[in-house]
Protein backbone atom coordinates (compact mmCIF):
# COMPACT_ATOMS: atom_id res chain seq x y z
CA UNK A 1 0.00 0.00 0.00
CA UNK A 2 1.23 3.50 -0.85
CA UNK A 3 1.07 5.63 2.30
CA UNK A 4 2.15 9.05 1.00
CA UNK A 5 3.74 10.87 -1.94
CA UNK A 6 5.89 13.92 -1.24
CA UNK A 7 8.28 16.38 -2.84
CA UNK A 8 10.93 17.37 -0.30
CA UNK A 9 14.28 19.14 -0.14
CA UNK A 10 17.57 17.32 0.39
CA UNK A 11 17.33 18.29 4.06
CA UNK A 12 13.99 16.46 4.39
CA UNK A 13 11.74 19.56 4.48
CA UNK A 14 8.34 18.73 2.94
CA UNK A 15 7.21 21.12 0.19
CA UNK A 16 4.17 19.16 -1.01
CA UNK A 17 2.92 15.97 0.59
CA UNK A 18 -0.21 13.95 -0.16
CA UNK A 19 -1.24 11.19 2.27
CA UNK A 20 -3.40 8.34 0.87
CA UNK A 21 -4.18 6.79 4.28
CA UNK A 22 -4.96 8.39 7.66
CA UNK A 23 -1.71 9.94 8.93
CA UNK A 24 -1.05 12.85 11.25
CA UNK A 25 1.04 15.84 10.15
CA UNK A 26 3.71 15.19 12.78
CA UNK A 27 4.03 11.55 11.60
CA UNK A 28 4.59 12.49 7.92
CA UNK A 29 6.97 15.33 8.83
CA UNK A 30 8.93 12.95 11.07
CA UNK A 31 9.18 10.31 8.32
CA UNK A 32 10.39 12.86 5.76
CA UNK A 33 12.88 14.43 8.21
CA UNK A 34 14.36 10.97 8.88
CA UNK A 35 14.62 10.12 5.15
CA UNK A 36 17.89 11.99 4.27
CA UNK A 37 19.68 10.50 7.31
CA UNK A 38 18.82 6.94 6.20
CA UNK A 39 20.20 7.29 2.67
CA UNK A 40 23.58 5.80 1.90
CA UNK A 41 25.00 8.17 -0.70
CA UNK A 42 27.66 5.73 -1.91
CA UNK A 43 25.14 3.25 -3.36
CA UNK A 44 22.91 3.48 -6.42
CA UNK A 45 19.72 2.27 -4.72
CA UNK A 46 16.40 4.01 -5.34
CA UNK A 47 14.86 2.83 -2.07
CA UNK A 48 15.69 2.69 1.63
CA UNK A 49 13.89 0.80 4.42
CA UNK A 50 13.22 1.19 8.14
CA UNK A 51 11.49 -1.23 10.53
CA UNK A 52 8.03 0.01 9.55
CA UNK A 53 8.13 1.71 6.10
CA UNK A 54 10.00 1.78 2.80
CA UNK A 55 11.06 5.00 1.03
CA UNK A 56 11.15 4.80 -2.79
CA UNK A 57 12.74 7.98 -4.17
CA UNK A 58 14.08 9.75 -7.24
CA UNK A 59 16.42 12.79 -7.16
CA UNK A 60 15.13 15.81 -9.13
CA UNK A 61 17.91 18.43 -9.25
CA UNK A 62 17.88 19.94 -5.70
CA UNK A 63 14.72 18.04 -4.63
CA UNK A 64 13.53 14.48 -4.07
CA UNK A 65 10.33 12.81 -5.23
CA UNK A 66 9.60 10.34 -2.39
CA UNK A 67 6.95 7.61 -2.08
CA UNK A 68 6.44 6.17 1.42
CA UNK A 69 5.04 2.59 1.26
CA UNK A 70 4.55 -0.36 3.54
CA UNK A 71 7.35 -2.96 3.53
CA UNK A 72 5.18 -5.63 1.89
CA UNK A 73 4.28 -3.37 -1.05
CA UNK A 74 5.33 -4.52 -4.55
CA UNK A 75 8.50 -2.48 -5.21
CA UNK A 76 8.31 -2.94 -9.01
CA UNK A 77 4.85 -1.37 -9.09
CA UNK A 78 6.06 1.37 -6.73
CA UNK A 79 8.98 2.23 -9.04
CA UNK A 80 6.58 2.47 -11.99
CA UNK A 81 4.30 4.75 -9.94
CA UNK A 82 7.32 6.84 -8.92
CA UNK A 83 8.27 7.37 -12.58
CA UNK A 84 4.75 8.63 -13.32
CA UNK A 85 4.86 11.00 -10.32
CA UNK A 86 8.23 12.34 -11.55
CA UNK A 87 6.82 12.99 -15.05
CA UNK A 88 3.79 14.83 -13.66
CA UNK A 89 5.83 17.51 -11.85
CA UNK A 90 7.44 19.13 -14.98
CA UNK A 91 3.94 19.28 -16.54
CA UNK A 92 2.89 21.87 -13.94
CA UNK A 93 6.21 23.47 -12.92
CA UNK A 94 8.59 25.29 -15.26
CA UNK A 95 11.57 24.77 -12.95
CA UNK A 96 12.24 22.11 -10.31
CA UNK A 97 12.68 24.64 -7.52
CA UNK A 98 11.06 25.02 -4.12
CA UNK A 99 9.13 28.25 -4.84
CA UNK A 100 7.82 26.90 -8.18
CA UNK A 101 6.58 23.67 -6.50
CA UNK A 102 4.90 25.71 -3.73
CA UNK A 103 3.19 27.95 -6.30
CA UNK A 104 1.63 24.96 -8.12
CA UNK A 105 1.05 22.80 -5.01
CA UNK A 106 -2.71 22.36 -5.49
CA UNK A 107 -2.30 21.42 -9.17
CA UNK A 108 0.21 18.76 -8.11
CA UNK A 109 -2.03 17.41 -5.33
CA UNK A 110 -5.00 17.09 -7.73
CA UNK A 111 -2.73 15.23 -10.18
CA UNK A 112 -1.40 12.95 -7.38
CA UNK A 113 -5.00 12.06 -6.49
CA UNK A 114 -5.58 10.90 -10.09
CA UNK A 115 -2.56 8.54 -9.89
CA UNK A 116 -3.34 6.93 -6.51
CA UNK A 117 -6.68 6.29 -4.81
CA UNK A 118 -6.87 4.92 -1.23
CA UNK A 119 -3.24 3.77 -1.42
CA UNK A 120 -3.52 1.83 -4.69
CA UNK A 121 -2.24 2.84 -8.15
CA UNK A 122 -4.90 3.81 -10.73
CA UNK A 123 -4.48 2.63 -14.33
CA UNK A 124 -3.83 6.07 -15.88
CA UNK A 125 -1.23 7.69 -18.09
CA UNK A 126 0.00 11.30 -18.28
CA UNK A 127 -2.46 12.37 -20.99
CA UNK A 128 -5.43 11.01 -19.00
CA UNK A 129 -4.25 12.82 -15.83
CA UNK A 130 -4.12 16.11 -17.75
CA UNK A 131 -7.63 15.54 -19.15
CA UNK A 132 -9.10 14.60 -15.75
CA UNK A 133 -7.58 17.59 -13.91
CA UNK A 134 -8.66 20.10 -16.57
CA UNK A 135 -12.28 18.82 -16.29
CA UNK A 136 -13.09 20.31 -19.71
CA UNK A 137 -16.86 20.58 -20.18
CA UNK A 138 -18.67 21.13 -23.48
CA UNK A 139 -21.79 22.32 -21.59
CA UNK A 140 -19.73 24.96 -19.77
CA UNK A 141 -18.32 26.25 -23.07
CA UNK A 142 -21.84 26.49 -24.55
CA UNK A 143 -23.09 28.28 -21.42
CA UNK A 144 -20.24 30.81 -21.57
CA UNK A 145 -20.77 31.41 -25.29
CA UNK A 146 -24.50 32.06 -24.72
CA UNK A 147 -23.76 34.38 -21.81
CA UNK A 148 -21.21 36.39 -23.83
CA UNK A 149 -23.71 36.72 -26.68
CA UNK A 150 -26.36 38.01 -24.26
CA UNK A 151 -23.92 40.55 -22.82
CA UNK A 152 -22.90 41.77 -26.28
CA UNK A 153 -26.57 42.15 -27.30
CA UNK A 154 -27.34 44.02 -24.07
CA UNK A 155 -24.40 46.41 -24.64
CA UNK A 156 -25.40 46.98 -28.28
CA UNK A 157 -28.98 47.75 -27.22
CA UNK A 158 -27.68 50.09 -24.53
CA UNK A 159 -25.53 52.00 -27.02
CA UNK A 160 -28.42 52.21 -29.50
CA UNK A 161 -30.71 53.69 -26.85
CA UNK A 162 -28.02 56.14 -25.81
CA UNK A 163 -27.58 57.33 -29.41
CA UNK A 164 -31.35 57.81 -29.72
CA UNK A 165 -31.36 59.95 -26.57
CA UNK A 166 -28.42 62.03 -27.79
CA UNK A 167 -30.03 62.54 -31.21
CA UNK A 168 -33.29 63.64 -29.60
CA UNK A 169 -31.38 66.10 -27.39
CA UNK A 170 -29.50 67.55 -30.38
CA UNK A 171 -32.73 67.93 -32.40
CA UNK A 172 -34.38 69.71 -29.49
CA UNK A 173 -31.39 72.06 -29.06
CA UNK A 174 -31.40 72.94 -32.77
CA UNK A 175 -35.11 73.82 -32.67
CA UNK A 176 -34.62 75.84 -29.49
CA UNK A 177 -37.05 73.69 -27.52
CA UNK A 178 -36.65 71.81 -24.30
CA UNK A 179 -35.53 68.25 -24.90
CA UNK A 180 -38.35 65.75 -24.35
CA UNK A 181 -38.43 63.89 -21.05
CA UNK A 182 -37.61 60.21 -21.00
CA UNK A 183 -39.07 57.47 -18.86
CA UNK A 184 -41.33 59.71 -16.79
CA UNK A 185 -38.80 62.51 -16.23
CA UNK A 186 -40.59 65.01 -18.51
CA UNK A 187 -42.70 66.58 -15.75
CA UNK A 188 -39.86 66.80 -13.23
CA UNK A 189 -38.30 70.07 -12.10
CA UNK A 190 -35.08 69.29 -13.99
CA UNK A 191 -35.15 70.49 -17.60
CA UNK A 192 -35.47 67.82 -20.30
CA UNK A 193 -32.06 68.63 -21.82
CA UNK A 194 -30.29 68.13 -18.51
CA UNK A 195 -32.21 64.89 -17.94
CA UNK A 196 -31.26 63.55 -21.36
CA UNK A 197 -27.64 64.49 -20.72
CA UNK A 198 -27.72 62.71 -17.35
CA UNK A 199 -29.21 59.59 -18.91
CA UNK A 200 -26.79 59.49 -21.83
CA UNK A 201 -23.80 60.07 -19.57
CA UNK A 202 -24.97 57.23 -17.37
CA UNK A 203 -25.47 54.85 -20.27
CA UNK A 204 -22.52 55.66 -22.52
CA UNK A 205 -19.28 54.42 -21.02
CA UNK A 206 -16.04 53.18 -22.47
CA UNK A 207 -16.07 49.50 -23.26
CA UNK A 208 -13.99 47.42 -20.90
CA UNK A 209 -11.84 44.52 -22.16
CA UNK A 210 -14.03 41.43 -22.51
CA UNK A 211 -13.41 38.80 -19.82
CA UNK A 212 -15.21 35.49 -20.09
CA UNK A 213 -17.41 35.37 -16.98
CA UNK A 214 -17.35 32.28 -14.77
CA UNK A 215 -20.57 30.27 -15.12
CA UNK A 216 -22.99 31.34 -12.41
CA UNK A 217 -25.18 28.77 -10.69
CA UNK A 218 -28.90 29.30 -11.35
CA UNK A 219 -30.52 30.34 -8.09
CA UNK A 220 -34.25 30.83 -7.75
CA UNK A 221 -36.21 32.86 -10.29
CA UNK A 222 -34.16 34.41 -13.13
CA UNK A 223 -33.23 38.07 -12.67
CA UNK A 224 -32.35 40.82 -15.14
CA UNK A 225 -28.88 40.59 -16.66
CA UNK A 226 -26.26 42.15 -14.38
CA UNK A 227 -23.11 43.31 -16.18
CA UNK A 228 -19.87 43.36 -14.22
CA UNK A 229 -21.39 42.08 -10.97
CA UNK A 230 -19.12 39.02 -10.93
CA UNK A 231 -16.00 41.12 -11.38
CA UNK A 232 -16.82 43.21 -8.29
CA UNK A 233 -17.22 40.06 -6.15
CA UNK A 234 -13.83 38.76 -7.32
CA UNK A 235 -12.16 42.15 -6.67
CA UNK A 236 -13.66 42.29 -3.16
CA UNK A 237 -12.45 38.75 -2.46
CA UNK A 238 -8.91 39.54 -3.70
CA UNK A 239 -8.81 42.76 -1.62
CA UNK A 240 -9.89 40.78 1.45
CA UNK A 241 -7.10 38.23 0.87
CA UNK A 242 -4.53 41.02 0.45
CA UNK A 243 -5.68 42.67 3.69
CA UNK A 244 -5.06 39.32 5.45
CA UNK A 245 -1.46 39.35 4.18
CA UNK A 246 -1.85 36.86 1.30
CA UNK A 247 0.46 37.28 -1.69
CA UNK A 248 -1.85 37.29 -4.71
CA UNK A 249 -0.33 36.30 -8.07
CA UNK A 250 -2.16 38.21 -10.80
CA UNK A 251 -1.15 36.14 -13.81
CA UNK A 252 -4.60 36.14 -15.47
CA UNK A 253 -4.97 38.96 -17.94
CA UNK A 254 -1.25 39.74 -17.78
CA UNK A 255 -0.91 39.83 -21.56
CA UNK A 256 -3.75 42.36 -21.98
CA UNK A 257 -2.42 44.62 -19.21
CA UNK A 258 1.06 44.59 -20.75
CA UNK A 259 -0.42 45.53 -24.11
CA UNK A 260 -2.47 48.26 -22.41
CA UNK A 261 0.73 49.69 -20.87
CA UNK A 262 2.46 49.75 -24.25
CA UNK A 263 -0.51 51.26 -26.06
CA UNK A 264 -1.63 53.66 -23.31
CA UNK A 265 -3.26 56.74 -24.86
CA UNK A 266 -1.36 60.03 -24.60
CA UNK A 267 -1.82 61.75 -21.24
CA UNK A 268 -2.61 65.14 -22.79
CA UNK A 269 -5.42 64.44 -25.28
CA UNK A 270 -6.04 67.64 -27.21
CA UNK A 271 -9.44 68.87 -28.42
CA UNK A 272 -8.52 67.36 -31.82
CA UNK A 273 -7.27 63.80 -31.33
CA UNK A 274 -6.41 61.20 -33.97
CA UNK A 275 -6.08 57.43 -33.70
CA UNK A 276 -3.98 55.85 -36.44
CA UNK A 277 -4.49 52.07 -36.26
CA UNK A 278 -3.09 49.30 -38.45
CA UNK A 279 -3.73 45.56 -38.33
CA UNK A 280 -1.65 42.95 -40.14
CA UNK A 281 -2.68 39.46 -41.28
CA UNK A 282 0.24 37.39 -42.57
CA UNK A 283 0.84 33.75 -43.56
CA UNK A 284 4.34 32.42 -44.43
CA UNK A 285 5.63 29.01 -45.46
CA UNK A 286 8.09 27.19 -43.19
CA UNK A 287 10.57 26.89 -46.09
CA UNK A 288 10.36 30.60 -46.90
CA UNK A 289 8.05 32.52 -49.18
CA UNK A 290 5.14 34.80 -48.31
CA UNK A 291 1.78 33.14 -49.00
CA UNK A 292 -0.27 36.25 -48.23
CA UNK A 293 0.10 39.51 -46.35
CA UNK A 294 -2.78 41.91 -45.87
CA UNK A 295 -2.61 45.15 -43.91
CA UNK A 296 -5.54 47.45 -43.08
CA UNK A 297 -5.10 50.93 -41.64
CA UNK A 298 -7.42 53.77 -40.62
CA UNK A 299 -7.27 57.33 -39.29
CA UNK A 300 -10.03 58.01 -36.72
CA UNK A 301 -10.74 61.64 -35.82
CA UNK A 302 -12.16 62.65 -32.43
CA UNK A 303 -13.13 66.30 -31.79
CA UNK A 304 -14.19 67.30 -28.29
CA UNK A 305 -14.57 71.09 -28.80
CA UNK A 306 -17.09 72.68 -31.20
CA UNK A 307 -14.62 75.50 -31.98
CA UNK A 308 -12.49 73.02 -33.93
CA UNK A 309 -15.29 71.19 -35.76
CA UNK A 310 -14.47 72.82 -39.13
CA UNK A 311 -10.88 71.75 -39.80
CA UNK A 312 -8.65 70.14 -42.40
CA UNK A 313 -6.03 67.42 -41.80
CA UNK A 314 -2.74 67.63 -43.71
CA UNK A 315 -1.64 64.06 -44.47
CA UNK A 316 1.91 63.08 -45.37
CA UNK A 317 2.13 59.84 -47.34
CA UNK A 318 5.68 58.60 -47.83
CA UNK A 319 4.69 55.01 -48.59
CA UNK A 320 6.47 53.42 -51.57
CA UNK A 321 4.82 49.98 -51.45
CA UNK A 322 1.67 50.77 -53.45
CA UNK A 323 -0.88 51.22 -50.65
CA UNK A 324 -4.50 51.72 -51.79
CA UNK A 325 -6.05 54.76 -50.07
CA UNK A 326 -9.76 55.43 -49.62
CA UNK A 327 -11.43 58.49 -48.08
CA UNK A 328 -14.80 58.68 -46.31
CA UNK A 329 -17.72 59.46 -48.71
CA UNK A 330 -18.26 62.86 -47.01
CA UNK A 331 -14.60 63.84 -47.45
CA UNK A 332 -13.58 65.98 -50.46
CA UNK A 333 -11.73 63.45 -52.62
CA UNK A 334 -10.40 66.04 -55.12
CA UNK A 335 -8.90 68.11 -52.29
CA UNK A 336 -7.19 64.99 -50.92
CA UNK A 337 -5.84 63.91 -54.33
CA UNK A 338 -4.53 67.38 -55.20
CA UNK A 339 -3.24 68.66 -51.85
CA UNK A 340 -3.23 65.59 -49.49
CA UNK A 341 -5.73 67.35 -47.22
CA UNK A 342 -8.76 65.79 -45.55
CA UNK A 343 -11.75 68.14 -45.38
CA UNK A 344 -15.52 67.83 -45.80
CA UNK A 345 -17.08 68.21 -49.27
CA UNK A 346 -19.18 71.05 -47.91
CA UNK A 347 -16.72 73.39 -46.11
CA UNK A 348 -19.63 74.99 -44.19
CA UNK A 349 -20.42 71.69 -42.44
CA UNK A 350 -18.72 70.49 -39.25
CA UNK A 351 -17.22 67.17 -38.25
CA UNK A 352 -19.28 65.32 -35.55
CA UNK A 353 -18.40 66.21 -31.94
CA UNK A 354 -17.43 63.66 -29.25
CA UNK A 355 -17.40 60.64 -31.53
CA UNK A 356 -14.74 58.70 -33.42
CA UNK A 357 -15.05 59.28 -37.17
CA UNK A 358 -13.04 57.28 -39.71
CA UNK A 359 -11.80 59.77 -42.33
CA UNK A 360 -9.16 57.78 -44.25
CA UNK A 361 -8.41 54.08 -44.62
CA UNK A 362 -5.80 52.15 -46.55
CA UNK A 363 -5.07 48.60 -47.58
CA UNK A 364 -1.95 46.75 -48.67
CA UNK A 365 -2.04 43.20 -50.04
CA UNK A 366 1.11 41.52 -51.29
CA UNK A 367 3.09 38.29 -51.70
CA UNK A 368 6.41 40.17 -51.95
CA UNK A 369 8.76 38.51 -49.43
CA UNK A 370 10.77 41.71 -48.78
CA UNK A 371 7.61 43.32 -47.28
CA UNK A 372 7.55 40.94 -44.26
CA UNK A 373 8.19 43.15 -41.18
CA UNK A 374 9.54 40.31 -38.95
CA UNK A 375 10.87 37.08 -40.47
CA UNK A 376 10.78 33.86 -38.43
CA UNK A 377 12.94 30.86 -39.37
CA UNK A 378 12.05 27.64 -37.50
CA UNK A 379 14.40 24.72 -38.19
CA UNK A 380 13.60 21.39 -36.41
CA UNK A 381 16.08 18.53 -37.01
CA UNK A 382 15.61 14.95 -35.79
CA UNK A 383 18.25 13.54 -33.45
CA UNK A 384 17.41 9.96 -32.46
CA UNK A 385 14.09 9.97 -30.58
CA UNK A 386 14.17 13.72 -30.00
CA UNK A 387 14.18 16.89 -32.09
CA UNK A 388 16.64 19.79 -31.89
CA UNK A 389 14.76 22.97 -32.76
CA UNK A 390 16.53 26.19 -33.79
CA UNK A 391 14.31 29.24 -34.27
CA UNK A 392 15.43 32.77 -35.07
CA UNK A 393 13.81 36.12 -35.83
CA UNK A 394 15.03 39.09 -37.86
CA UNK A 395 13.44 42.55 -38.10
CA UNK A 396 13.42 43.48 -41.79
CA UNK A 397 11.61 46.80 -41.34
CA UNK A 398 14.20 48.61 -39.19
CA UNK A 399 12.06 51.74 -38.73
CA UNK A 400 9.62 49.70 -36.60
CA UNK A 401 9.80 49.14 -32.85
CA UNK A 402 7.84 46.03 -31.80
CA UNK A 403 6.89 45.68 -28.13
CA UNK A 404 5.69 42.72 -26.09
CA UNK A 405 6.60 40.20 -28.82
CA UNK A 406 5.49 36.60 -28.16
CA UNK A 407 6.54 33.84 -30.58
CA UNK A 408 4.44 30.74 -29.81
CA UNK A 409 5.76 27.30 -30.82
CA UNK A 410 3.48 24.24 -30.43
CA UNK A 411 4.98 21.19 -28.67
CA UNK A 412 4.11 17.45 -28.78
CA UNK A 413 1.81 16.37 -25.93
CA UNK A 414 2.86 14.09 -23.08
CA UNK A 415 6.64 14.49 -23.47
CA UNK A 416 7.34 16.92 -20.64
CA UNK A 417 9.16 20.25 -20.71
CA UNK A 418 11.68 21.17 -23.44
CA UNK A 419 15.42 21.39 -22.66
CA UNK A 420 16.36 25.00 -23.44
CA UNK A 421 19.83 25.61 -24.86
CA UNK A 422 20.66 29.17 -25.92
CA UNK A 423 17.99 31.87 -25.75
CA UNK A 424 17.73 35.62 -26.35
CA UNK A 425 14.96 36.93 -24.10
CA UNK A 426 12.77 34.73 -21.88
CA UNK A 427 10.48 31.72 -22.33
CA UNK A 428 7.30 30.30 -20.78
CA UNK A 429 6.26 26.64 -21.04
CA UNK A 430 2.48 26.20 -21.03
CA UNK A 431 2.11 22.50 -20.22
CA UNK A 432 -1.69 22.61 -20.32
CA UNK A 433 -1.85 23.82 -23.94
CA UNK A 434 1.49 22.23 -24.98
CA UNK A 435 3.04 25.54 -26.05
CA UNK A 436 6.43 27.19 -25.71
CA UNK A 437 6.17 30.99 -25.61
CA UNK A 438 9.32 32.92 -26.50
CA UNK A 439 8.92 36.40 -24.98
CA UNK A 440 10.86 39.47 -26.15
CA UNK A 441 10.06 42.87 -24.57
CA UNK A 442 11.39 44.93 -27.53
CA UNK A 443 12.55 44.24 -31.09
CA UNK A 444 14.01 47.27 -32.89
CA UNK A 445 17.02 48.31 -35.00
CA UNK A 446 19.36 47.80 -31.99
CA UNK A 447 17.90 44.34 -31.24
CA UNK A 448 16.91 43.24 -34.73
CA UNK A 449 17.76 39.52 -34.50
CA UNK A 450 17.84 36.73 -31.95
CA UNK A 451 17.63 32.95 -31.63
CA UNK A 452 16.31 30.16 -29.42
CA UNK A 453 17.49 26.54 -29.26
CA UNK A 454 15.72 23.69 -27.48
CA UNK A 455 15.40 19.90 -27.56
CA UNK A 456 12.32 17.76 -26.99
CA UNK A 457 10.91 14.42 -28.14
CA UNK A 458 8.86 14.75 -31.32
CA UNK A 459 8.72 15.02 -35.11
CA UNK A 460 9.53 18.18 -37.18
CA UNK A 461 5.85 18.67 -38.06
CA UNK A 462 4.94 18.93 -34.36
CA UNK A 463 6.43 22.46 -34.10
CA UNK A 464 4.17 24.19 -36.63
CA UNK A 465 2.28 26.48 -37.09
CA UNK A 466 4.46 29.07 -35.29
CA UNK A 467 2.41 32.14 -34.28
CA UNK A 468 3.61 35.66 -33.55
CA UNK A 469 1.94 38.52 -31.67
CA UNK A 470 3.18 42.04 -30.91
CA UNK A 471 2.08 45.64 -30.41
CA UNK A 472 3.79 48.77 -31.69
CA UNK A 473 3.50 52.55 -31.39
CA UNK A 474 4.89 53.04 -34.91
CA UNK A 475 2.83 52.21 -37.98
CA UNK A 476 4.04 50.05 -40.88
CA UNK A 477 2.86 52.27 -43.74
CA UNK A 478 4.45 55.70 -43.42
CA UNK A 479 1.19 57.70 -43.37
CA UNK A 480 1.00 60.49 -40.78
CA UNK A 481 -1.01 63.64 -40.04
CA UNK A 482 1.56 66.45 -39.94
CA UNK A 483 -0.69 69.51 -39.47
CA UNK A 484 -4.30 70.47 -38.68
CA UNK A 485 -5.68 73.84 -39.79
CA UNK A 486 -9.04 75.58 -39.51
CA UNK A 487 -11.14 76.04 -42.67
CA UNK A 488 -11.62 79.76 -41.90
CA UNK A 489 -8.34 81.63 -41.78
CA UNK A 490 -6.14 78.53 -42.25
CA UNK A 491 -4.81 79.00 -38.68
CA UNK A 492 -3.04 75.95 -37.14
CA UNK A 493 -4.82 73.84 -34.51
CA UNK A 494 -3.11 71.87 -31.74
CA UNK A 495 -3.75 68.13 -32.00
CA UNK A 496 -2.64 64.84 -30.43
CA UNK A 497 -1.99 61.52 -32.15
CA UNK A 498 -2.17 57.91 -30.94
CA UNK A 499 -0.58 55.32 -33.26
CA UNK A 500 -1.02 51.54 -32.90
CA UNK A 501 0.15 48.62 -35.04
CA UNK A 502 -1.41 45.29 -34.04
CA UNK A 503 -1.44 41.65 -35.18
CA UNK A 504 -4.64 40.08 -36.44
CA UNK A 505 -2.93 36.86 -37.59
CA UNK A 506 0.78 36.09 -38.04
CA UNK A 507 1.51 32.43 -38.82
CA UNK A 508 4.37 30.36 -40.19
CA UNK A 509 2.72 27.17 -41.49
Amino acid sequence: VLLAAAVCTKAGKAIVSRQFVEMTRTRIEGLLAAFPKLMNTGKQHTFVETESVRYVYQPMEKLYMVLITTKNSNILEDLETLRLFSRVIPEYCRALEENEISEHCFDLIFAFDEIVALGYRENVNLAQIRTFTEMDSHEEKVFRAVRETQEREAKAEMRRKAKELQQARRDAERQGKKAPGFGGFGSSAVSGGTTAAMITETIIETEKPKVAPAPARPSGPSKALKLGAKGKEVDNFVDKLKSEGENIMTSVGKRSTEAAKVLAPPVNMESVHMKIEEKISLTCGRDGGLQNMELHGMIMLHISDEKFARIRLHVENEDKRGVQLQTHPNVDKKLFTAESQIGLKNPEKSFPINSDVGVLKWRLQTTEESFIPLTINCWPSESGNSCDVNIEYELQEESLELNDVIITIPLPSGVGAPMIGEIDGEYRHDSRRNLLEWCLPVIDAKNKSGSLEFSIAGQPNDFFPVQVSFVSKKNYCNIQVTKVTQVDGNSPVRFSTETTFLVDKYEIL
